[in-house]
C-alpha cells in the first residue's frame, strides 16, 4: 500500500495522526469485542460454538487491551516501543486464532466464520498501524 492510499485510508497527510487513528480504530473495535464478549458470553458462546467461560475471559482481556492501545492514541507521538508491541501482540492474535480454530476450537458453523474474520480484520490493523508507524518514524 502506497503512503497516498494510507494517508486516503487515514484521512490525513500526517504520519502522527495517522498512526493515532489507526490505533484508536484498533481500540474501538477491540473495546467492542470485548464488551460484547464479557457481556454476553453466554448467548454469543451458543451462536459461535466457544465455551463462554473462554468468551468471558477473553473479553475481560480485550477490554483492559483496548484501554492500553486507547491510552496510546491519545498521546501526541505514540511511543515506538510500545506501538510496536501492539503491531506483534494483534498478529500474535491473529496467528493464535488460526491456530485455536484447526487445534482446539469446535465452533458452529458462525464461530468458523467468525474467528478468521476477526483474525484477519485484526491482522488488518497490525498491518495499518505498522505502515503508519513506518511514515511516522520516516519524517523523523
Amino acid at each position: 500500500m502506497s503512503a497516498a492510499h494510507l494517508a486516503t485510508l487515514a484521512r490525513t497527510s500526517e504520519p502522527q495522526t495517522m498512526l493515532r487513528r489507526f490505533l484508536a480504530l484498533d481500540a474501538t473495535v477491540t473495546g467492542a469485542n470485548g464488551i460484547a464478549y464479557a457481556a454476553a458470553s453466554g448467548p454469543l458462546g451458543r451462536l459461535l460454538g466457544i465455551d463462554p467461560g473462554l468468551l468471558l475471559g477473553l473479553g475481560l482481556f480485550l477490554l483492559a487491551y483496548a484501554a492500553g492501545v486507547a491510552w496510546l492514541a491519545t498521546r501526541r507521538q505514540p511511543p515506538v516501543l510500545p506501538v510496536r508491541a501492539v503491531i506483534e501482540a494483534n498478529l500474535a492474535w491473529a496467528g493464535l486464532s488460526f491456530v485455536a480454530l484447526a487445534m482446539w476450537l469446535s465452533p458452529s458453523t458462525a464461530g468458523a466464520v467468525w474467528v478468521p474474520v476477526q483474525a484477519l480484520t485484526v491482522a488488518g490493523f497490525a498491518g495499518l498501524q505498522y505502515m503508519a508507524l513506518r511514515a511516522a518514524s520516516d519524517r523523523g
